[in-house]
């Protein structure tokens, strides 16, 4: 049984039942972003430290009472979520810094964290007897939706720039999915399958438009939660684009606090590139958000009309956080890092995330005893060129055993020079 009670608009105040509204607010029309609000008594009965201890599903559905889920045996086959959180231990010695986590979420079924908002729209899709889905994506969120929708036997349909990284279209084609490579930016193609969904009926998963979609990124939070035993980080760094992911992040521990399982929430820090920052400097800012062209090689985060803007900037201002920009460069430099010291393998813009945090303490906005968690959201297979500039090129030798020996000597050198 669904616990939901109702869904408010974040501009008017109005609020729904889930069966008033499919995707935003009619009163407001596309801005008017509607927020799920539970029955948190209600839930109590069925969820708290002790269940969740006993609970066996390692899973994101593991905190199915804090989910949207009306008949739970949608629930497709792939396994989501329950990722590794990190202590990080190589990197902790590095920068001194005894209290930091990194929570990898490249470890899901398509490589990364949009597979938990992706596994909830099939769930969604099917419960409303919907047979094709559709969204827009940089590559993550579109790979993960077509992904699901195999694993349970739905078609889609999938808006992405032409520009987008070629293994996330590779996924994509592999998963069966219709893609079209659309002539223009992510935000070209977002406005392009909302046409789409109102002219053909397809079943939309497009963040900020779905009200579900914060729901299933939350569960990476709930996550973090459980497996810090319920001790709660100073800072937690969040690689943003639309805006969705920090609002998930925010949504499960404003949720947590409020049934008593924490004492305080954590400040949340917004991370984006030089290249395109809109939240950044409207949380650092006035509040107010600037559309920009976007120029980066973090295309995951490279958004220029964020869409869920209003939550993203009100959470993160809420929580006392901040905005870090971190430039392509620094993004490179924390992709070999991240490999060289802990052998995790970060796509640019979950690497963003770390690059922010370097850049913190730096900085000194954050010290080196704060608790630190980092959140990287994508694997660095998605954007193999990137990951080609971040990592130089392969040593090419004769076959013989004289060409090892003379590299070997060579590297000691360079070594001793540095």
């Amino acid at each position: 049984m669904s616990y939901v009670k109702k869904l408010k608009c974040l501009l008017c105040g109005k609020e729904y039942t889930s069966k008033e509204v499919k995707y935003n607010c009619p009163q407001c029309g596309d801005e008017g972003i509607l927020e799920v609000i539970y029955d948190y008594s209600g839930i109590k009965k069925d969820f708290n430290p002790v269940i969740l201890e006993k609970n066996k599903e390692f899973s994101m559905w593991r905190y199915l009472p804090l989910l949207p889920i009306d008949d739970p045996t949608k629930i497709g086959p792939l396994k989501v979520g329950w990722t590794p959180l990190y202590e990080a231990k190589r990197i902790r010695e590095d920068l001194g810094m005894p209290n930091f986590w990194i929570k990898d979420d490249g470890r899901n079924p398509t490589a990364s964290l949009k597979d938990r908002p992706s596994a909830l729209a099939v769930v969604k899709a099917q419960e409303l007897g919907e047979e094709i889905v559709t969204c827009a994506s940089t590559g993550n969120a579109a790979s993960s939706l077509a992904g699901a929708a195999a694993s349970v036997g739905l078609k889609s349909y999938i808006f992405v720039p032409q520009t987008a990284p070629a293994a996330k279209i590779a996924q994509l084609l592999v998963f069966g999915a219709t893609v079209f490579a659309v002539r223009g930016s992510y935000d070209k193609a977002f406005d392009l399958s909302i046409e789409a969904t109102r002219e053909f009926g397809w079943y939309n998963r497009n963040t900020a438009f779905n009200p579900y979609m914060v729901e299933g990124k939350k569960t990476v939070a709930l996550e973090i939660i459980e497996q810090m035993n319920f001790d709660v980080p100073d800072y937690l760094f969040v690689p943003v684009g639309d805006g969705c992911i920090i609002s998930g992040v925010a949504k499960a521990y404003k949720e947590v606090f409020s049934l008593g399982f924490i004492t305080h929430l954590p400040k949340l820090v917004a991370v984006q590139a030089e290249g395109c920052k809109p939240i950044v400097d409207a949380v650092n800012g006035d509040g107010k958000v600037k559309f920009v062209e976007p120029n980066t090689i973090a295309d995951s985060i490279a958004v220029g009309i964020p869409r869920n803007r209003l939550m993203a900037v009100r959470d993160v201002k809420e929580s006392k956080g901040f905005g870090v920009a971190v430039s392509d460069k620094e993004i490179l430099e924390a992709i070999r890092y991240l490999g060289v010291k802990q052998g995790i393998f970060a796509e640019p813009a979950g690497a963003a995330a770390f690059a922010g945090m370097l850049k913190a303490l730096k900085e000194g906005i954050i010290s080196k005893k704060d608790k630190v968690v980092v959140l990287i959201t994508g694997n660095g297979l998605k954007d193999v060129e990137s990951a080609k500039k971040a990592g130089g090129e392969a040593l090419v030798i004769d076959p013989c055993l004289e060409a090892v020996k003379e590299v070997i000597k060579k590297h000691i050198k360079e070594d001793e020079q540095l």
